[in-house]
């Protein structure tokens, strides 16, 4: 159970209904995940959302590379919630059923491009070591320059900040669907 009500869209303030309205009329299409609660600073709520459209819909990473490196985020985080909606977008966007399933569980995935590695191995030291090591870092900007490791790092923090959110708020999953994660 969320530790927050649902917010209706005919009880928002002015200011939250202008970022509500946003974040329906974009890509998004709906008020999932950590809107909910955002919603209830719209000064954090507006930039967060737009951060968010472009680590998601926009930045220069291959989209399943990217919806890798949001599961990997979630998983750390133990997000059940971001874990849940991003492993669906991950097979969606073209990643192996079995490189979701070992992230899911925490066993090293096998993967089977250099893309995938780069990624997985940047994210996860990263995440573990709170650093990247020069070999890494520079794997990445060999596939896609400065702007991939930028972009990377966003999609990272980007999705650690909805983690965190999702955590501390305790926003539920779908009715009827088992948490993903050990």
């Amino acid at each position: 159970m969320s530790r927050l009500t649902t917010l209706e869209m005919d009880e928002l303030t002015p200011e939250q209904k202008q970022v509500a309205d946003a974040i329906v009329s974009g890509p998004r299409g709906g008020l999932r995940g950590p809107f909910n609660a955002w919603l209830r600073s719209p000064g954090l709520a507006d930039p967060a959302q737009r951060l968010g459209a472009y680590c998601r819909f926009d930045n220069v990473l291959p989209r399943d590379l990217s919806e890798m490196a949001i599961i990997l985020t979630g998983r750390h985080w133990k997000a059940q919630y971001e874990f849940y909606a991003h492993a669906r977008m991950a097979r969606e966007a073209g990643l192996a059923e079995e490189i979701v399933e070992a992230i899911r569980i925490g066993t090293p995935p096998p993967l089977t491009r250099d893309e995938e590695r780069a990624v997985y191995d940047f994210v996860t030291e990263y995440l573990r070591d709170h650093r990247v090591s020069d070999a890494n870092y520079q794997r990445v900007i060999d596939l896609w320059g400065e702007r991939g490791a930028v972009d990377l790092v966003g999609v990272v923090g980007y999705y650690g900040l909805v983690s965190m959110t999702l955590n501390v708020f305790e926003v539920p999953l779908p009715e009827g669907v088992e948490p993903p994660l050990p």
